[in-house]
């Protein structure tokens, strides 16, 4: 069951959040929401002891301050702080320097890339979809959760939890 939320679930989760948020420049709460309980669930079936689901809670605590205060100031969206959040409950302060330097890396690279592409038309094929229209709007932001689906996903395998998991 355990392997069923680390190959299964989480991938899945982020593989949503980043197509929601490409596709619609939000992520929503109730995804947020799964991601914690997917975590809850992880860390009964791992029997994680107390003190270490404190330590997973006091990291996606904090990222959550740090990515509200982004969020408060314009630097970035809710939808995404919130994502970050959930995704720092799964790493712990372990692996959680890891994946915020991936998914900066990952997330500046995007941000490049889609200025650049909106210097250019849209292709005519994709010049009617609606959220291709929005994407490539100059004063649309930048689908932040894209990169911290990815990070998620590449640094997730080599994390404790993961290991702890697949011991069991």
């Amino acid at each position: 069951m355990t392997s069923l939320l680390f190959l299964g679930v989480f991938p899945a989760l982020m593989a949503f959040a980043a197509a929601y948020d490409l596709t619609t420049m939000t992520i929503p709460n109730k995804l947020t929401a799964a991601v914690a309980v997917a975590f809850v669930a992880v860390a009964v079936l791992c029997r994680l002891p107390a003190s270490e689901v404190a330590w997973h809670l006091a990291a996606g605590l904090l990222v959550l301050a740090a990515t509200f205060a982004m969020f408060a100031a314009g630097w970035m969206g809710g939808g995404d702080a919130k994502l970050a959040a959930g995704v720092a409950l799964w790493l712990g302060f372990a692996d959680l320097l890891d994946y915020l330097m991936l998914a900066s890396i990952l997330g500046g690279a995007l941000t490049v890339g889609l200025l650049l592409a909106r210097r250019y038309p849209l292709p005519i094929m994709l010049a009617r979809v609606p959220w291709a229209l929005k994407l490539h709007a100059p004063d649309t932001g930048i689908p932040y959760g894209i990169a911290l689906a990815i990070a998620a996903l590449v640094v997730l395998p080599h994390t404790e939890i993961m290991l702890r998991a697949f011991a069991g």
